[in-house]
């Protein structure tokens, strides 16, 4: 957390899936200094985000294909469904992921 944010006001991530697209989106603009608008502060930043993924990565708990359909359908802006036939497998990766995400967040406090 950024040591001029103020904690009164920081809003926690609905869940790992909120956390993730609003860590993509955030990705995309990282040069313009917002952090999801200027009414809310989160509790990470998205260094903390990227390097939360890279361990978990690392550690073999979210696997290449998981994250690939991480960054996917992070762009996408949109979770893969399994009503889709072709996003079927995506969708069962997304979940394992989301599951080890949400997980890893909620021990930092990062997702209510």
């Amino acid at each position: 957390m950024h040591p001029t944010t103020d904690t009164n006001n920081i809003q926690k991530f609905r869940d790992a899936e909120h956390l993730w697209f609003w860590f993509v989106s955030s990705a995309r603009i990282r040069g313009d200094l917002r952090r999801g608008g200027a009414s809310e502060s989160r509790p990470c930043e998205i260094l903390d985000i990227e390097t939360l993924v890279t361990r978990l990565h690392l550690s073999g708990r979210i696997t290449r294909d998981q994250l690939a359909v991480m960054m996917q359908f992070g762009q996408r802006r949109r979770p893969p469904t399994q009503h889709i036939y072709a996003e079927n497998r995506a969708a069962g990766l997304w979940r394992g992921a989301m599951r080890t995400l949400q997980l890893a967040a909620s021990a930092k406090g990062w997702v209510e």
